[in-house]
């Protein structure tokens, strides 16, 4: 087991090296922005699904809705860079929402974005299966396999390290990038020189029959999602080279106008060709073929977003952990979210991470369009909050707060109205948050009342008195006359002032309880042997009775109790299946009995 997780892993690393495995912008451009990149890939998409299901020629509408969508996207990002100086400690809106709004919208954003990277990966994952599919048309309907198979592969890659993880998305990232450019000014340069004549269902301004503020209100919304990840910068300044917050600042605004300039560029493409979503085929698919034709072009341009979107998951991946890791620090989430694995990495919530996101596709079937509505819900709320928790950090602070607002504000404003139109249009597609919120937010309170009560408890008081007990008292677990047995009740005596050799018999042993008997006291003639008979076959409750009444009594002498179980190792680990496990089973059982202490004494085989 260790060489195979050398294999797929990698050999350990020191803590010295941490800092070696920190991010240039180049490399963090890659690791951190491929969710929000990615989400082009089917942000326009959405638009129109919506639009289209009241007519095609309602689907200009789709360029004053971008255009709405680019005031939040440039909103969010001066507030995020506000956000990275500000905390370059990282934990973005959760930290932001503690700070300054409380403890529990704190826990409601950092709830949501678990919950959102989560959807994160799924959405990120099913999109690049459905990519896939378009291209190979042979594998529809294995979305499910497909997307499975692609969170496996990340979750390894992730905890080979940021460095490794980085180097490997800098490929599909930047050729995504290369390939949507060349798209963007392929298309455009077509458009321009009259070799893409308007094909355009409907000129700006026509007015359609049947639309309404809902409709467009709907489609806002699903578009907006073409905006998650764009926090997860925030969340991960401390994966950043020095100076750690300008860099991190540096790399979100570069990351927002490659995302803005790629979602206008293919909403007005998709505009002016005039092309309509279909079935099985992705509509920047279907820009892809009208701008590229069949060439080569065309199948690099499916390969990357396939790849992008498989690959976009990894912002979760980024993300997911550190957030867990501050969640745990502040006494909401195991402690065990806290330790970093043998190459840096938080492995234990990359691996959780993966597990959720699992789930999360057999649940939904790998669906990208049931799944949407969910992650919006997810992201907007920590949005809302963290631009509201800065609007009052800055107000806090004094002199010229409302300048320095005026960015949050209006991300706020958007950020509630998109919620609010979630609410209202999208609830028969959200309700399950609703849900999971309220249980997520528990189960952060009985962590954290759990972790108060241990401090409570361990806690030394200036008065306290140290015991002093009389003697020892020991057990010790016998079956048959064996070198283990003989070396435990050696062991025994020298740490016991009193020896007991407790030993079960079965009903049907009694012949063979007689002679253990025997061999015991001719062999050990100093230490009481004690027989408890099981009329069901049991060893665990007859032994866990008698040692509650062997302690009981000790404490009257005030005497401790040490309970011995012998057991042998075999020389191979898999040789352990061939054997049962009652000492295992015995140790835990004992565990939970107060004023006990288990012990194991352990005989290694040779052969």
């Amino acid at each position: 087991m260790n060489a195979l997780k050398r294999l797929l892993v990698g050999k350990p690393l020191k803590s010295a090296e941490n800092d070696e495995q920190k991010l240039t912008r180049f490399a963090a451009l890659a690791l951190l922005s491929s969710d929000a990149l990615s989400s082009i890939a089917y942000g326009t998409e959405q638009i129109v699904v919506v639009l289209i299901t009241l007519s095609a020629a309602a689907i200009w509408y789709s360029l004053p809705i971008a255009a709405f969508v680019i005031i939040l996207l440039i909103s969010l990002t001066l507030s995020y860079r506000q956000i990275i100086h500000a905390y370059p400690h990282g934990g973005g809106a959760y930290v932001v929402s503690s700070e300054n709004l409380g403890e529990k919208p704190g826990l409601i954003a950092g709830g949501s974005l678990l919950i959102d990277y989560m959807l994160t990966v799924a959405v990120s994952v099913s999109a690049g299966a459905e990519a896939i599919t378009s291209a190979i048309p042979a594998l529809y309907g294995h979305q499910v396999a497909i997307s499975v198979i692609i969170v496996l592969l990340i979750m390894m890659m992730n905890l080979r390290g940021l460095r490794e993880s980085a180097t490997f998305l800098m490929v599909p990232v930047y050729t995504f990038i290369a390939v949507i450019s060349l798209l963007i000014v392929i298309g455009l340069f077509k458009i321009v020189t009259g070799a893409a004549p308007l094909h355009a269902t409907a000129l700006p301004g026509t007015m359609v029959p049947g639309i309404s503020i809902a409709l467009l209100l709907r489609a806002f919304s699903s578009g907006s999602s073409s905006l998650t990840g764009v926090e997860a910068i925030s969340n991960a300044v401390p994966f950043f080279k020095k100076p750690r917050a300008k860099n991190a600042a540096a790399t979100l605004t570069l990351m927002a106008a490659i995302l803005g300039f790629f979602f206008v560029g293919i909403t007005f493409i998709n505009y002016w060709y005039g092309i309509v979503p279909e079935k099985e085929v992705t509509v920047l698919s279907q820009v892809g073929q009208a701008v590229f034709g069949h060439g080569i072009l065309f199948y690099v341009l499916q390969f990357a977003t396939a790849l992008i979107l498989a690959v976009a998951a990894n912002t979760g991946f980024s993300a997911f952990p550190i957030l867990a890791y501050n969640l745990a620090k502040d006494k909401f989430m195991p402690h065990l979210y806290q330790d970093r694995g043998d190459r840096l990495g938080y492995s234990n919530g990359i691996i959780t991470l993966a597990a959720g996101s699992i789930v999360l596709l057999f649940i939904f079937q790998g669906s990208t369009e049931r799944l949407i509505p969910l992650y919006s819900i997810g992201v907007f709320i920590p949005f809302a909050l963290s631009q509201t928790g800065m609007v009052i950090k800055w107000r806090k602070d004094g002199k010229g707060w409302l300048q320095k607002s005026i960015a949050n504000i209006i991300g706020a404003f958007i950020s509630y109205a998109i919620i609010a139109i979630l609410f209202a249009y999208r609830l028969d597609d959200i309700w399950p948050f609703f849900i999971i919120m309220p249980i997520l937010l528990f189960i952060f309170y009985k962590i954290h009342d759990h972790y108060k009560k241990v401090a409570e408890q361990l806690r030394l008081e200036e008065d306290v008195k140290l015991h002093t007990y009389e003697g020892n008292t020991v057990i010790v677990l016998v079956g048959n006359v064996t070198r283990v047995n003989i070396g435990a009740l050696n062991y025994a005596r020298s740490i016991g002032d009193y020896v007991v050799a407790m030993h079960v018999s079965l009903d049907e042993d009694v012949k063979k309880e007689k002679e253990i008997e025997a061999e015991f006291k001719e062999k050990f003639p100093d230490v009481r042997f004690s027989v408890v008979h099981s009329s069901y076959r049991s060893i665990e409750n007859p032994v866990i009775r008698y040692v509650d009444i062997v302690s009981k009594k000790a404490r009257q002498h005030n005497y401790t109790t040490t309970v011995i179980i012998p057991q042998f190792v075999p020389k191979r680990r898999w040789q352990n299946i061939l054997h049962n496990q009652t000492s295992l089973r015995l140790r835990f059982r004992l565990s939970w009995r107060e004023h006990i202490i288990v012990s194991t004494y352990s005989y290694h085989l040779k052969k």
